[in-house]
């Protein structure tokens, strides 16, 4: 019999995590007060942690732990620190998205079972493949995808025995997670750090289409499709809302407690969403899933949608209606918070208490009995004691060498020593062997894991050579560049490969010196164009945004370089690429800030590249960012869309900052800054660490200026590298106005 699925529910805090155990999850995830994506949740201290899995254990409710952020250098030694308690707690997996962390799990510390965050923009074979060479048993896929797509990837995750996890209900965001980087250009709150603003939900100037909110989406709602999920093959099925309360997670978790008990008990699908009304929503949408990307998705309000809901079921859309509307609500949510308020009082997070009664005399072994509130259990020493020894027994001494005990999922709340007699001695690495016995049978029959020590990463080795420039076009027309420059020219790709790819394979057969760019997003038919473009152009060496090309590359041993999108911003990061995957070098993260590129040690044998000018990508979208801007003649995205559509407008918040949205034939739409990124200051702050500096020159339009043309600047820039003294001065008189912003700010 097929295993059923796991219903994955959010717990911000204490009461929401109870109220996820009582509504039916099967597992929880939660995150601790550092180093998780949704620092806006309560979050809970690992003080708290044990005491959660103990509860959740007793009520078959996993617990899964969120350190799905990116890590920089200096917390380092701190997130060591927490995975030396966390090994010898009974978590059952964590959630990660920093390529370092993954290191330092698999490397390090092997007994965790790893799970990838959708914060890696999980969405084709080879990302799965990456991901399974870190020893990932579970993905959480791109919340983008369509139930075929999710199918093929299923299939290929069950064949390297991982488990596929998907978001079925709650917020939608409208960028590719983990590639958003709106929040953290704009006001220095960083998603990829669980600090995201949700700029695009704010309100804007309104659009030509009438529009105050043109980037506020439905929240996702996939209620209906449970059999199509179950015949996709999916393990678990994951519901958004660590910022939610505790009567949201209660609803939202009992409806679809329901929805699986009807569907395996009685193969029936349950098609009212009403009770899903009855708690806050932007209404829903399930197009994502269904395939069918539509202006239907959008709504022009991110607040609670419900009055507003019941308004229009109900007597009609009025004023009068409205107002009773919203006191039906809030005597309905009352009513929910009053009935589980209390029964969340009785289920104890707290840890359960040990009473431990130490025996023995001389020329016996040391006895030790331990009480809990559901059992007792007796151990004795190895060996007998003595009269002679380093430190006699007492109750001090013993309650320093079992302190490790508290821990764990429990504390210990008396230690009893009348029936041992006085001056008596046992060594000291005995009393360490009963102490590991003692955790072995509290942590549920798990070894206890002794501090791991990670080695400190040795000081880099000084570039020797000169750091070289690197640019990057997207266009034919541009081609000429590579006869006035000595720099290396990358060309970038479109995200939309399948109608090009016999095309691109032919122009760079011809044009063997280009070095191939691979976007952040390739699914599906794009993926597999990708890998038809690799094979038969066999470049001499690629940079990509993507895993799954990466895993590609390295399959084939072509050369590659870890584009700036993989968000790398630690030395084990760097480490993870070289060792795993043979990456020849990696941008390092234009989010970190000087000081936080600091403490990076670069790999032996292994480059580091920086971008130094460009066009801010804010975000990218697969769903059409025109609908409540300018209009769109196609209600939903159509097969033409991405290959034909050429189109740019601008929109602007009430802080009067603006936004450009651009969307160029073959690609998705994005969303730029309103001016460039130029950083001159880092070729002089770090002169012996990057290999390469490289510059951005496609035609995004915004506000910046140009007062040269593409030569020019490119000249610019390698007197700048090469150390030119007024080069400086010259690139910023001719590139205005720009920002260095996050270089100063960091994450």
């Amino acid at each position: 019999m097929e295993k059923n699925i796991e219903l994955l529910a959010p717990g911000g805090d204490i009461k929401s995590i109870k109220a996820a155990i009582l509504a039916g999850a099967n597992a929880v995830y939660c995150g601790l007060d550092k180093f998780n994506a949704r620092n806006r949740a309560a979050n809970i201290t690992f003080n708290d942690l044990n005491g959660i899995i103990r509860l959740a254990h007793k009520n078959s409710c996993e617990v899964f732990l969120t350190l799905n952020i990116i890590v920089v250098e200096s917390e380092i030694p701190a997130l060591i620190g927490l995975l030396n308690k966390l090994i010898n707690t009974r978590i059952d997996g964590l959630i990660v998205q920093d390529l370092g962390l993954f290191y330092l799990l698999t490397t390090y510390f092997k007994g965790f079972k790893i799970h990838a965050s959708t914060q890696l923009t999980t969405h084709n074979e080879g990302q799965i493949q990456f991901l399974s060479k870190l020893n990932a048993t579970r993905v959480n896929l791109s919340r983008e995808l369509a139930i075929h797509e999710i199918k093929a990837l299923t299939t290929v995750a069950h064949i390297h025995k991982i488990l596929i996890e998907v978001f079925v209900h709650g917020s939608n965001c409208i960028s590719f997670s983990g590639i958003c980087y709106m929040s953290s250009v704009n006001g220095g709150n960083s998603g990829n750090r669980g600090r995201c603003s949700q700029p695009c939900r704010d309100q804007y100037l309104p659009t030509s289409k009438g529009k105050n909110f043109p980037l506020n989406l439905k929240d996702n709602s996939a209620f209906t499709d449970l059999r199509e999920i179950s015949d996709a093959g999916v393990d678990s099925i994951k519901i958004e809302g660590r910022i939610k309360k505790f009567h949201y997670v209660y609803t939202v978790v009992s409806a679809w407690r329901k929805q699986l008990d009807s569907f395996y008990g009685e193969d029936k699908v349950n098609n009212d969403k009403s009770v899903l009304y009855k708690v806050f929503n932007r209404d829903f949408s399930n197009d994502f899933l269904k395939g069918n990307i539509s202006k239907d998705m959008f709504i022009d309000n991110p607040r609670d949608n419900s009055a507003i809901y019941l308004t229009e079921i109900n007597d009609g859309n009025s004023e009068d209606n409205l107002e009773k509307a919203k006191g039906e609500i809030y005597d309905a949510r009352t009513e929910i918070i009053t009935n589980i308020e209390n029964k969340l009082t009785q289920l104890n997070i707290a840890k359960a208490p040990l009473f431990i009664s130490i025996s023995g005399e001389c020329d016996t072994p040391l006895t030790v009995s331990v009480k809990t509130p559901d059992r007792s259990f007796v151990l004795h020493s190895d060996i007998n004691l003595t009269n002679v020894g380093t430190e006699t027994l007492n109750h001090e001494m013993i309650l320093k060498r079992l302190k490790a005990l508290n821990d764990t999922e429990y504390f210990i709340e008396k230690l009893e020593l009348e029936n041992l007699s006085p001056d008596v001695y046992i060594p000291f690495k005995e009393l360490t062997a009963i102490k590991k016995k003692l955790l072995y049978i509290l942590n549920g029959s798990k070894e206890y894991v002794d501090p791991i020590d990670v080695p400190l990463l040795k000081k880099h080795h000084s570039v020797t050579d000169n750091p070289s420039l690197s640019v990057l076009i997207s266009s034919q027309k541009d081609l000429y560049l590579c006869n006035k420059t000595s720099s290396t020219i990358y060309f970038q790709l479109p995200d939309g490969f399948k109608n090009k790819c016999s095309e691109l394979i032919t122009f760079f057969t011809k044009n063997k010196d280009l070095i191939p760019w691979f976007p952040s997003v390739l699914i599906d038919e794009d993926y597999h164009a990708a890998l038809e473009f690799l094979q038969q152009v066999q470049p001499k060496c690629i940079v990509t945004d993507n895993t799954g090309i990466a895993f590609e590359a390295y399959k084939k041993g072509i050369p590659w370089i870890a584009g700036p999108f993989l968000n790398v911003v630690n030395s084990f990061s760097l480490l993870c690429l070289k060792e795993n995957y043979n990456c020849s070098g990696s941008f390092i993260s234009n989010e970190i800030s000087k000081i936080q590129i600091k403490g990076i040690k670069k790999p032996d044998n292994f480059d580091l590249y920086f971008s130094i000018y460009q066009p801010i990508v804010l975000m990218t979208s697969r769903q059409c960012l025109f609908h409540q801007v300018t209009g769109c003649s196609n209600d939903k995205m159509e097969e033409t869309c991405i290959q034909q559509c050429k189109k740019s407008a601008s929109i602007t918040n009430l802080n009067k900052n603006i936004f450009f949205i651009e969307k160029s034939k073959g690609n998705y739409h994005r969303i730029y800054h309103d001016t460039n990124l130029l950083n001159t200051d880092i070729v002089t702050d770090f002169p012996n660490l990057f290999s390469s500096f490289f510059i951005d020159v496609r035609d995004i339009k915004n506000e910046t200026k140009l007062e040269t043309d593409k030569s020019g600047l490119i000249k610019l820039f390698e007197n700048l590298i090469n150390g030119y003294p007024e080069s400086k001065n010259e690139l910023r008189q001719m590139i205005h106005p720009s920002t260095n912003a996050q270089y100063e700010r960091g994450i």
